[in-house]
């Protein structure tokens, strides 16, 4: 139908119409669950607010599958014509002319049209293409915002102000003591930066909610200089209290990372909040804020736009394969300037595996729903890729026509790639400690360390704990990214090893001890870190309770009882005086 035709179709305006409210209805829905994060958090109703998690991230491809049976029902056999969607993406992008967040509802028609016709690669008549337009976003004073400016020496009179004004229901425990420390603490912080003076805050009207926890977040500024500032909010059983205050870049770059499970905000205008934080972020991704704000479908579109468009202005760029050990399960490759990694799940996998392509993709789907308490990866789930084959190294295409053949085709000059899992790609831990001096080594060991406690206490035991699991994160964080044996600690059964016979002294130890599937000994893990002695020994210094059944016992002990393991998602340091 031609654009002439096209506005005299009282069923095509009906249906552009009709996808328009199956946004607005989704938008609602993701609204109503994410305001019920400060009730959840004034009430302390944790149980509630993990299933208020779920739900939403659930909610989309729900309210997908229910335009589209509505879009079946107004259009019949007409749905599946693909000049009618061509008139249908018209007269749809001259209903969002008016409107804020145009690019989240672009988003919401490829999402249909891509499920409605399969389509592989990108579909520019049916559907809005990213590298078409540069992404939008607002200035990044528009998003709403309260303005605190200090008069002499009131920083502590200002913080009272900027606490009372962002309060829950359920009072502070002690408002004019956490104001006085977070006064204290933030000038502390100045002079430790060297910076002159402060003038003024800037905090976003929103307040974040994850877990357990509460953010304000905002910047201060003085000397002609925008600087960035988190405060952390916890509800105890006595009261709210400021718990941190985080003003280094890098430790709030990491709370708004790819590490992190969603923030709960009730953001108004998606994209003035995305362009707010990305002048106080400045070096993190699109991709990753809206993420990280629970607009995952976004943060696809946005981590598709910066890969594909790498691809087209570095025409001489390859896809090749990652740095690392191969794996067993997957095939990785990656691009050389670009810090994302494609994984692709083999067709078959060689002994000792046992899982299947199922059992992996439950398993991606048990992160995506977990608390990643800054250790897990976020993983996105991508489908019907088309690379132009003259950017693919033809070693790395041969690898994959081998192995994921199930997954991976050549269609003419393109190379498909039908199912795949993108993430940001770590330094893999094996080969970084053998490349940075011994004491960047011997910290990494111990982060290590800390991010198996880390991931045991939120439930979740990585089954594989070898070093070319983990990735080092450009803050030398350690990150786990290997999810095909990975498991929660309850299907686990930790065991000591058996007091060995002398005559169990010549056998292999898997013929002197019986151990069934769902069995772990710690005491092994310290024989398949691949290490020298003294990173070893680090390790065992730290953290030597990990090689102990009896500490992972008494912690699933605790889980079994419904308590809690808090894992604070910032260092001990930028915690405030108690």
């Amino acid at each position: 139908m031609d654009s002439a035709n096209a506005s005299t179709d009282p069923q095509a305006h009906a249906a552009a119409a009709l996808i328009l409210d199956g946004f607005a209805d989704y938008n609602a829905r993701f609204a109503d669950i994410t305001r019920r994060a400060r009730r959840r958090f004034e009430r302390r109703d944790w149980q509630l607010a993990r299933r208020d998690a779920d739900a939403r991230i659930d909610l989309y491809d729900e309210c997908i599958g229910e335009t589209l049976d509505r879009l079946d029902g107004l259009l019949d056999d007409r749905v599946r014509s693909r000049a009618l969607w061509a008139t249908l993406r018209q007269l749809y992008d001259g209903l969002l002319a008016a409107l804020a967040d145009r690019e989240l509802y672009k988003t919401w028609f490829n999402s249909l049209s891509r499920r409605r016709f399969r389509t592989e690669g990108v579909a520019a008549d049916i559907e809005f293409v990213a590298l078409d337009r540069a992404p939008y976003t607002e200035p990044s004073d528009a998003a709403p915002h309260r303005r605190y400016v200090l008069a002499g020496d009131d920083l502590a009179a200002v913080c009272t102000r900027l606490l009372r004004e962002h309060a829950h229901a359920s009072a502070y425990r002690d408002l004019p003591g956490c104001a006085a420390r977070l006064a204290a603490t933030l000038r502390q912080r100045q002079r430790d930066e060297g910076f002159a003076t402060i003038e003024e805050l800037h905090i976003l009207d929103t307040v974040f909610y994850r877990e357990r926890r509460a953010y304000l977040v905002g910047r201060w500024r003085g000397g002609g200089r925008r600087h960035p500032l988190l405060i952390a909010l916890l509800h105890e059983a006595d009261g709210v209290r400021v718990d941190a205050l985080l003003t280094a870049p890098e430790q709030i770059s990491i709370l708004f990372g790819y590490a992190r499970s969603y923030f709960h905000a009730d953001i108004g205008n998606v994209g003035a909040v995305v362009a707010f934080l990305h002048a106080l972020l400045p070096h993190k991704p699109l991709e990753e804020l809206y993420t990280v704000l629970g607009r995952a479908r976004q943060g696809k579109t946005e981590r598709y736009r910066r890969v594909f468009g790498h691809l087209a202005i570095h025409p001489q760029e390859q896809l090749v394969r990652a740095e690392g050990k191969r794996g067993m399960v997957m095939e990785v490759f990656t691009l050389r300037d670009l810090p994302v990694v494609f994984k692709v799940i083999r067709d078959r996998f060689a002994w000792p595996k046992e899982t299947g392509r199922r059992q992996v993709e439950e398993k991606y789907r048990l992160v995506f729903h977990h608390d990643r308490v800054g250790r897990l990866v976020d993983a996105q789930e991508f489908r019907q890729l088309r690379f132009p084959l003259r950017q693919v190294d033809p070693a790395l295409c041969g690898e994959l026509l081998e192995s994921c053949a199930d997954s991976v085709r050549v269609d003419g000059d393109e190379l498909v790639v039908a199912h795949c899992y993108v993430e940001h790609r770590l330094r893999p831990m094996d080969l970084y400690v053998r490349e940075v001096g011994h004491d960047a080594a011997c910290q990494a060991m111990r982060d290590y360390g800390q991010a198996i406690k880390d991931l045991a206490g939120s439930n979740i035991f990585p089954g594989d704990l070898l070093l070319k699991n983990f990735g080092i994160s450009r803050n030398g964080r350690a990150v786990f990214y290997d999810y095909d044996e990975l498991c929660t600690l309850g299907e686990c059964h930790f065991r000591a090893l058996p007091r060995m016979h002398e005559d169990d002294e010549t056998r292999p130890l898997q013929d002197a001890v019986y151990a069934a599937p769902e069995d772990v000994f710690p005491e092994l893990f310290v024989n398949f870190l691949g290490v020298a002695a003294p990173l070893r020994e680090a390790l065992c210094e730290a953290h030597g309770e990990i090689f102990d059944p009896a500490w992972w016992c008494a912690l699933q002990a605790r889980l079994r009882a419904g308590d809690y393991v808090d894992v604070p998602p910032y260092p001990a340091a930028s915690r405030l005086p108690r």
